[in-house]
This record gives C-alpha cells, sequence and structure tokens, in this order.
C-alpha cells in the first residue's frame, strides 16, 4: 500500500453509526458494500452500488477519510489524495 496521507488527522472515530447504508435504510434502497466515514461515523454504500452514497457523503461534507465496512476488511481510503492505507 501506499505512505499515508496528509488527511489522518481528520480521523475522529473507527465506529460506524449503523449496520448498513444510512440513505438506502431510509429510502428502501439496496447496496453491494459498505464504507464507513472516519471523521463522522456516517455509513455509506459503495461506488459499485447503485447509489454511491459514500462518495455522495465525501461531496456534501469533505470529510475525506473512510474505511471498508465489510468484515474481515482493514484497508481505508483518502478521498483527496486518492490513497488506500492498510491496516486502519
Amino acid at each position: 500500500m501506499s505512505t499515508p496521507c496528509q488527511h489522518f488527522n481528520q480521523i475522529h472515530t473507527r465506529d460506524a453509526n449503523t449496520n448498513g447504508c444510512e440513505e438506502c435504510l431510509k429510502i428502501g434502497s439496496r447496496w453491494v458494500h459498505l464504507r464507513v466515514c472516519m471523521v463522522c461515523g456516517h455509513v455509506g454504500c459503495c461506488d459499485q452500488s447503485p447509489n454511491r452514497h459514500a462518495t455522495k457523503h465525501f461531496h456534501e461534507t469533505n470529510h475525506a477519510m473512510m474505511r471498508s465496512g465489510e468484515p474481515g476488511e482493514t484497508w481505508g481510503w483518502c478521498y483527496i489524495d486518492r490513497k488506500m492505507f492498510d491496516p486502519i
């Protein structure tokens, strides 16, 4: 994996707010994989999901740091620097 980005100081939580995509749960939609914002804990669906709520959350909030919300996965992503990091 690449070297850490400059946005690690934005990380405030690793805990997810919900067990599913927050917006999809509200509208009754489905998702493929989950992503957790490491700034606020928002759970959104991945870009392979129909609604792409994790990326929409980044564009709305500028919260750069997210991690996989999938069991057993330990990787994270910085939207601004477009860098992966592992382990979290």
